[in-house]
């Protein structure tokens, strides 16, 4: 038995495996998650179904066989009438002037349902819309709520450092991205607009290099603190972490950048 990464759209997250078969990058399957029978695309191998090997906690599903033709052909033929139903949610959503928008449509495996992803600020009340478009699609209707990186990752594109987006590249569910990883790393002061990615929050790579700041920023002394300096008392002002150099206020007043291994 091997263990699969696997996603049922490219807004949700994805899901563990485990068949009895190889398989590649790709290719679709059948599986059973506790919303029921889907479809799904294997990503990759996974090392491992333990949270400890992986390193995410993922949802799990149950393998049912590698689609067959026939599935082939219903998949496809799903996909196709996700597209009507899309433009036509849309168009609802336009008309009642709900305050979301709606960035995807999936079929359920065996076509009695179809779900839809939507961005919003905050809550809305869409039950006029559900019965409305079950009503027209003759399908039960479900609305799935996803965030900004949500809609990132299924949109795709690249971040300004010029690699695919994080969303993107990594399968397991990304941490929350806080103003105190900017902080830490001494770039806050530069605005949201250039620490921000695409789908307009904090860009995850804030992420990648906290601790290693939060270690090197143990090395030197915080904002406030009283030090010495060549046997003159000095107050911490400001500190480089990357320079090395520790901004200080002498008792005269007077300001100066000094290297950190200086101070007392």
């Amino acid at each position: 038995m091997k263990n699969f990464y696997a996603k049922t759209s490219r807004w949700e997250s994805p899901f563990l495996i485990q068949a009895p078969q190889a398989l590649e990058s790709g290719d679709v399957v059948i599986a059973e998650t506790e919303s029921g029978m889907t479809s799904a695309i294997i990503e990759k191998e996974a090392p491992s179904r333990r949270k400890e090997d992986t390193g995410q906690n993922l949802a799990t599903a149950k393998y049912i066989r590698k689609a067959n033709l026939v599935d082939l052909k219903n998949i496809r033929g799903h996909q196709k009438k996700e597209q009507e139903a899309l433009r036509l949610c849309q168009s609802e959503v336009k008309r009642s002037g709900l305050p979301m928008k709606i960035v995807g449509a999936k079929y359920s495996f065996e076509g009695g349902g179809i779900t839809f992803a939507f961005t919003s600020d905050g809550r809305v009340d869409f039950r006029d819309l559900v019965k409305n478009l079950s009503k027209k699609l003759q399908r039960s209707i479900r609305l799935h709520q996803i965030g900004a990186r949500d809609e990132s990752r299924q949109s795709g594109g690249f971040g300004i450092c010029g690699r695919e987006l994080c969303c993107v590249r990594f399968r397991s569910n990304l941490p929350s991205i806080t103003s105190e990883m900017a902080k830490v790393q001494q770039i806050a002061h530069r605005g949201s607009e250039r620490i921000s990615g695409i789908c307009g929050r904090l860009m995850c790579c804030l992420a990648f290099e906290e601790e290693q700041y939060r270690k090197l920023a143990e090395q030197f002394p915080k904002h406030g603190e009283k030090v010495t300096y060549k046997s003159r008392p000095a107050t911490v002002k400001e500190v480089n972490l990357m320079t090395g150099k520790v901004g200080i206020e002498l008792e005269d007043k007077t300001f100066a950048f000094v290297d950190k291994n200086e101070l007392e």
